[in-house]
C-alpha cells in the first residue's frame, strides 16, 4: 500500500489476500468462527453484517491477522477501543476474547490495553471512513501500546468473565452445527484455491 491508499482500496486488497471474495462474504447466510481446528458456524445476522464492515477495516488499521490468534487479538482490541452502538460486535468479541484468554493470554491482554488507548471506527459513518487514507486513519485512531492501569485491568477482567460465561453457553448451542461449519470451510478453501489459480492464469496471460 502507498501513502495515498484509501481504506476503501485497502479493504478490496484485504478481501483478495484472504480469499474472502469480492464483497468479503458479507451476504453469506452463514459465517464460520474457527475455534482452533474446529469451525463454529453461526447465522450472518443483520447486526453482524453491519459490524463486520468496520471489523475488517480494524484488521487493516491494527495489523492483526485473520488467523485464529489474530481474531482473538482483534476481539480484545475492539472491546478495549469500544463497540459503540454495535451490540453484536460486543457479544462476538467477548467470546473471542475469552478464547484468547485460554489460548494466548499475553497477546490478548496486550491487544486489549492497546485498544484502550486507541479509538475504534464503530459509531462513525462507513462511507466517510473508507475515503480516508490508511495512513491518516491510523494516525487519528491507532496507538501501538496501551497503558496498564487499574481501571483498564478491571475492564479486562470484567469482559473476560462475561466472555467466558457467554462463550461457554454459545459453544453448547453451536456444537450441533459443526458439520455445517466443516462443509463451509471446505467450500471456502476450494473457492480460495480456484481464485488463486485464476489469478495466476491472468498474471501469466
Amino acid at each position: 500500500m502507498t501513502t495515498n491508499t484509501t481504506l476503501g482500496q485497502a479493504v478490496k486488497q484485504y478481501f483478495r489476500e484472504n480469499g474472502f471474495g469480492e464483497d468479503g462474504g458479507y451476504d453469506d447466510a452463514w459465517v464460520d468462527f474457527e475455534l482452533g481446528p474446529i469451525p463454529m458456524p453461526f447465522p450472518n445476522t443483520e447486526g453482524r453484517k453491519r459490524a463486520v464492515r468496520f471489523h475488517d477495516l480494524h484488521h487493516i488499521l491494527t495489523g492483526y491477522k485473520t488467523d485464529t490468534l489474530g481474531e482473538f487479538e482483534i476481539s480484545a482490541w475492539e472491546l478495549g477501543a469500544g463497540c459503540k452502538g454495535f451490540p453484536t460486535a460486543l457479544v462476538i468479541n467477548a467470546g473471542g476474547m475469552a478464547s484468547g484468554l485460554l489460548m494466548a493470554p499475553k497477546r490478548t491482554f496486550r491487544a486489549f490495553m492497546r485498544g484502550r488507548a486507541s479509538r475504534s471506527l464503530y459509531g462513525e459513518t462507513y462511507e466517510e471512513v473508507v475515503c480516508e487514507t490508511v495512513e491518516e486513519a491510523r494516525a487519528k485512531r491507532i496507538v501501538e501500546t496501551g497503558e496498564v492501569t487499574f481501571e483498564n485491568v478491571l475492564r479486562f477482567v470484567g469482559f473476560g468473565l462475561f466472555g467466558l460465561t457467554f462463550g461457554t453457553a454459545l459453544l453448547v448451542l453451536l456444537l450441533p452445527l459443526v458439520p455445517i461449519g466443516i462443509v463451509n470451510v471446505i467450500r471456502m478453501r476450494r473457492a480460495k484455491a480456484a481464485a488463486a489459480a485464476a489469478s495466476g492464469k491472468v498474471a501469466l496471460g
